[in-house]
């Protein structure tokens, strides 16, 4: 289960390299520009090559045995995209699609590797695929017997950027395992509350002291079936 301190979990993903590290990073790629809607990184591909995103937003999504999908974080500019598939050769573990315009740089394989040893890189891209992987497994934990709305709550503060959650309540939907209905009846509540407020593929936290407290169960849980 995640601890209470890794809400929201962007901060530490943010920016992973120095300023140097990144400008050679951009400088040894390809620029490339994505609409929304657009797959960056496939699962199941090769690892030919990371992803330098300097502006946009991304969704990370993955195809769950079952067939069914899981929203597992959403990522920003300044981000790194792809590189576990580079470092180990192995296929992508999730699709990355584009929630808005993004621009990227396409880095290959090769030269990655180049300058993960240029600047002694490894000990920190992998302590960085360790963070991510148990992101993922903690993801699953909270599936597993979370009440609807605390696992709304927990999953809008861990894929929130500062206060604003980029995306649908389909989406969140894929991101919580619940049904869409279950989702908007739990934002439903929220909103009766003045905990969270949405928009057109976006929801705004309005008070995150409550919301926190909702997601960790410090207030009694909100009644989603029931008008305030």
């Amino acid at each position: 289960m995640i601890a209470k301190t890794a809400y929201p979990t962007y901060a530490w993903i943010m920016r992973p390299f120095s300023q140097p590290v990144w400008h050679s990073l951009i400088e040894s790629g390809t620029p490339c520009r994505y609409e929304a809607g657009d797959v960056l990184l496939r699962q199941g591909a090769q690892g030919s090559h990371v992803l330098v995103l300097t502006f946009g937003q991304v969704k990370v999504i993955r195809l769950e045995p079952d067939g069914s999908e899981l929203l597992l974080a959403v990522r920003g500019a300044d981000d790194l995209l792809g590189e576990l598939a580079v470092l180990d050769g192995g296929e992508r573990s999730a699709t990355v699609s584009a929630l808005t315009t993004c621009l990227a740089y396409a880095v290959p394989a090769e030269r990655f590797h180049r300058i993960v040893r240029q600047f002694d890189l490894h000990g920190m891209l992998m302590r960085r695929a360790i963070r991510h992987l148990r992101e993922g497994e903690d993801v699953r934990a909270d599936l597993a017997g979370l009440p609807a709305v605390t696992l709304v709550a927990r999953t809008l503060l861990r894929l929130a950027m500062g206060l604003e959650v980029p995306l649908t309540q389909s989406d969140l939907a894929a991101a919580t395992g619940l049904s869409r209905s279950a989702v908007a009846a739990e934002l439903a509540a929220l909103r009766r509350a003045k905990i969270v407020a949405t928009a057109r593929r976006r929801m705004v936290i309005q008070d995150l002291d409550a919301l926190r407290a909702t997601a960790w169960d410090e207030r009694p849980v909100l009644d989603s079936r029931s008008e305030s």
